[in-house]
């Protein structure tokens, strides 16, 4: 049960970009983010006060905040970076680049040294995304938005170092979730003041928003977070690895994207470098990015 929660996760996870692609043309990817974290954190929180349980903990200040900003960052670059350069090669690039800046970012915080499989994991993504972002009009890979897919992958490694942070202080897993997705909501308030809302009065935009708000945001959560208490580290990132997949599967299949030779093989790169970090991470890598939950 453990496994098949995780995996249906990873898969609700994966139909972020193609949920997007299908709603109105001119809903704005700012908008569009921050109207999914909006309504995530309302069914996260509704989730964690019909949940039985112990008594919540207070959760630390400094973390939480970093984890909301790591929120906030993610939805701005990740909806923007898809919109300019599609779902498939924004998706794989946002999510090959994180475990990179994740091992970066537990070596400079924390002191712990990434291993031979962070190293081997993050040449194999810089590689792919190099060749994505060289691959030319075929493909329609933009430089700008390939930069803002590395963009969301730097602030889901912030996101997953603030969550592991709070989480080592005993803090549950669904209490840290809605608890970071509630402050990056409030921090994106002024993007729906100032942003145009007219999408949302569309039949196809409200789907578009309760789609991204309930099935990839709370939902897909819940299922990650539960299955996360019992499984190591490592399968857990070899199962999520069926996102980028589901991505990518959907970019092609729904929205009949069809990215050059270049592109696919930088897909295929990140890939297997997510590959390496899942088989090898548990035994000499450090990397936070499994112990925490996908954007």
């Amino acid at each position: 049960m453990p496994r098949l929660q995780v995996l249906l996760a990873a898969l609700c996870f994966g139909t972020t970009g193609t949920a997007q692609a299908l709603g109105p043309d001119g809903a704005s990817p700012l908008t569009v983010g921050a109207v999914r974290v909006a309504l995530g954190a309302a069914l996260l929180l509704l989730a964690v006060r019909l949940a039985a349980g112990s008594a919540p903990r207070r959760l630390a200040r400094r973390p939480l905040a970093v984890g909301g900003l790591g929120v906030a960052g993610y939805q701005l670059c990740f909806f923007t970076a898809v919109h300019a350069t599609g779902v498939a090669v924004g998706t794989v690039a946002a999510l090959g680049s994180a475990p990179a800046f994740a091992g970066l970012g537990g070596w400079l915080v924390d002191r712990t040294k990434p291993g031979s499989a962070w190293a081997v994991a993050t040449a194999l993504a810089a590689v792919g995304v190099a060749l994505m972002a060289l691959s030319g009009s075929a493909a329609e890979v933009s430089v700008p938005g390939v930069a803002l897919a590395l963009g969301a992958g730097a602030s889901y490694a912030v996101f997953t170092l603030a969550s592991k942070r709070l989480l080592e202080t005993g803090a549950a897993v669904d209490r840290v979730m809605a608890g970071a997705f509630t402050l990056g909501a409030l921090l994106l308030v002024p993007v729906l003041i100032v942003g145009d809302l007219d999408w949302l009065a569309s039949p196809d935009g409200l789907a578009m928003a309760v789609w991204l708000g309930a099935v990839p945001t709370a939902l897909a959560y819940i299922l990650f977070a539960h299955g996360l208490r019992l499984l190591p580290a490592s399968q857990v990132a070899t199962l999520t690895l069926a996102e980028p997949v589901t991505a990518a599967a959907l970019g092609a299949i729904v929205l009949g994207e069809r990215p050059g030779a270049p592109a696919v093989a930088g897909i295929a790169l990140v890939i297997a470098g997510l590959v390496v970090l899942a088989l090898r991470g548990q035994r000499d890598d450090p990397v936070p990015a499994g112990e925490g939950a996908l954007p």
